[in-house]
């Protein structure tokens, strides 16, 4: 899969961690197609629901050859008006709650919700979503079998009918793409946080393993949840954060490091995050969430950022990147 350089990531316009408004939502999808954009990811997880919602009517009214959709399965959205607004780090979600299934017909059923609430005919990638050890603990090996029993069959067929374009996995995690890549016929990785500026744990054995079997990667959180758009120490006075939670100290040391190198040759940190995992061959596209057209103006724009080699050449030295992971050339 050749993903656009940069996608658009649906977890924000989901309420992630605060609403966004509904008619402002629907408008930035369509704003970033405006702008360029032409890969649109999400899943039910984001916001019950809420994310998909919104980017199909975002996208309604475009040609669907135009752009690149993926959305995800592994849970299923069960109604009840009981349910609480705020889940799973999402706040004002749709009255559902969530069940995790990795079957063969939690996946197809998955599927035909997602397009319902997409209002479109077909995926083009679809994600096995978390199925790793960090999500599941001691259940992860029985998830894990299910998927391969269940979801990638699935998958697989539907690949095979070209209902689907291609199918991979959407993870935090490295160990569980190498685990499903020795079983599965796998054609992309949506692989968040393990290929940033602050985290290469991806390129010592997955990226070469990907590159040899034809497997693309799309990159998601190249902020690493946030530390690195805001800094260690956010102009705002809140707290910075690192992998979904407060970012501990020596994250904190680390990003201030890397922000001096930015102040001596006026790089804007979250340019140096974006443009980073770009540079190595194995990655085929970044996917960055979103809130508002301003943040989408910015991204474009910090994306397109000039940045001299002198900038990369300088954290290396410094022990910030390592020696054998590409860097952007000017």
């Amino acid at each position: 899969m050749q993903a656009p350089r940069l996608g658009f990531g649906g977890a924000p316009i989901g309420n992630l961690f605060a609403s966004v408004e509904g008619d402002a939502a629907i408008g930035l999808v369509r704003y970033a197609f405006d702008r360029g954009i032409r890969y649109f990811d999400t899943a039910p997880h984001y916001g019950n629901g809420l994310s998909e919602r919104r980017i199909g009517a975002g996208l309604r009214g475009i040609d669907r050859d135009e752009y690149v959709l993926s959305s995800k399965v592994g849970r299923i959205l069960v109604a009840d008006v009981d349910a609480p607004r705020d889940q799973n780090s999402y706040v004002d979600v749709l009255p559902f709650r969530q069940r995790w299934d990795y079957s063969r017909d939690g996946t197809l059923r998955s599927i035909d919700d997602s397009l319902t609430r997409l209002n479109t005919s077909r995926l083009d990638v679809v994600y096995i979503h978390d199925i790793d050890r960090r999500t599941h603990g001691a259940r992860q090996p029985e998830r894990f079998r299910e998927t391969t029993l269940g979801a990638a069959t699935a998958l697989t067929a539907l690949r095979e009918q070209r209902v689907i374009g291609g199918f991979g996995l959407g993870v935090n995690d490295v160990q569980v793409c190498i685990d499903a890549l020795r079983c599965i016929d796998l054609d992309v990785l949506l692989l968040a946080g393990r290929y940033t500026l602050l985290d290469q744990s991806a390129s010592a054995e997955l990226f070469p393993l990907c590159q040899r079997r034809g497997v693309g990667i799309v990159i998601g959180g190249p902020f690493n949840s946030g530390i690195l758009a805001t800094g260690a120490h956010p102009s705002d006075g809140s707290e910075a954060y690192y992998d979904y939670a407060p970012a501990p100290p020596e994250i904190v040391t680390r990003v201030e490091a890397i922000e001096s190198h930015c102040r001596a040759f006026g790089v804007p940190l979250a340019a140096a995050a974006l443009q980073f995992p770009r540079a190595h061959p194995a990655v085929t596209g970044v996917v960055a969430g979103v809130r508002s057209t301003r943040e989408l103006d910015q991204d474009l724009r910090l994306a397109a950022w000039p940045i001299p080699s002198a900038f990369w050449i300088s954290l290396r030295n410094s022990g910030l990147i390592p020696d054998d992971v590409p860097v952007p050339s000017a």
